[in-house]
């Protein structure tokens, strides 16, 4: 047991989280403006995989990370155009984002890398990994927040600065106006199909940051729907932290911290199949108890909705 719970789990943790932490802030921001986004998983599938082919043709990590940012952002106006001009219902837009996502990704990387399953290449460089000088030194401390990649520190920074932004910004105030009353809203001069798509926008730049922690902090590989699934499970930790973004950092953790040590697990003779469903009986498990009254305001603003 001594080597299944050390403070290395909770290093391991952090970087485990960090995909679901960047994608439930993009989806409790969608949440905040009444959209319920379904679509998370295809988003950070789809920055997963440009950020490997920008880094295959530029050879650079910060091009292969704006190309997979800027890619994902052109690919989100998708679903913002039938969410909020075609008024279109979100769940079912959601989905196909996510099945467009998959066949996408798989046809071009059997056309551009003429592989099929998943592509890999030894002398692909990922994400480097920081040693923080002070931090390192401290005896605990150190060894469960240094020798992260770039893209997790980010994800505990964005956390910090969107709290601050929906309680102390009178822009975040609009977007929680937006989301409680869409009409009211309105009625006082908000934009408020301008501040849907920015909220659109920025949850699809936190997915493909989420999707290149995948494919370049990780692994260093893209495989054809690599992200199994969690999207979706970032969409729970989104309900279970209330759209909070404090309350979405708990819930993000709690979710890589059971892929943590279902990894671990599996060097302890436990069957894989059995360490592999963990993660998602938590989250069916977190489903069934917690339930996010942002979410739920952006369902019943969208019922009124029929294609």
């Amino acid at each position: 047991m001594e080597s299944l719970f050390d403070l290395s789990l909770i290093n391991s943790t952090l970087r485990m989280m960090a995909p679901l932490l960047l994608a439930g802030l993009g989806g409790a921001i969608c949440a905040r403006v009444g959209i319920f986004n379904v679509g998370l998983d295809g988003l950070m599938l789809m920055g997963a995989f440009l950020g490997i082919a920008a880094n295959v043709l530029f050879e650079n990590l910060i091009l292969a990370t704006l190309f997979a940012v800027i890619g994902t952002a052109i690919f989100s106006l998708i679903l913002g155009y039938l969410i909020i001009n075609l008024q279109a219902n979100m769940i079912v837009v959601g989905i196909a984002l996510n099945f467009l996502s998959i066949g996408i990704t798989t046809f071009t990387l059997r056309t551009m890398f003429d592989v099929k399953g998943a592509y890999y290449d030894n002398e692909m460089a990922g994400l480097p990994v920081i040693h923080i000088p002070i931090i390192r030194e401290i005896p605990i401390i150190g060894n469960i927040f240094s020798g992260q990649t770039p893209i997790v520190y980010l994800g505990i920074l964005i956390t910090i600065l969107l709290f601050f932004f929906f309680r102390s910004t009178v822009l975040g105030s609009r977007y929680d106006a937006v989301g409680i009353n869409l009409t009211a809203a309105k009625s006082q001069g908000i934009k408020v199909k301008a501040i849907q798509y920015q909220a659109i926008i920025i949850s699809a730049v936190l997915c493909a940051l989420g999707g290149v922690q995948l494919s370049l902090g990780q692994v260093t590989m893209f495989s054809e729907n690599m992200t199994a699934g969690r999207g979706f499970i970032a969409l729970v930790a989104t309900m279970l932290g209330q759209s909070n973004p404090f309350g979405v950092f708990l819930s993000s953790g709690l979710f890589g911290f059971t892929e943590a040590i279902s990894i671990r697990m599996q060097s302890m003779n436990i069957p894989t199949n059995f360490t592999l469903m963990l993660p998602y009986v938590i989250t069916i498990v977190a489903m069934f108890i917690f339930k996010d009254k942002t979410q739920l305001n952006a369902l019943k603003n969208n019922t009124g909705s029929t294609r």
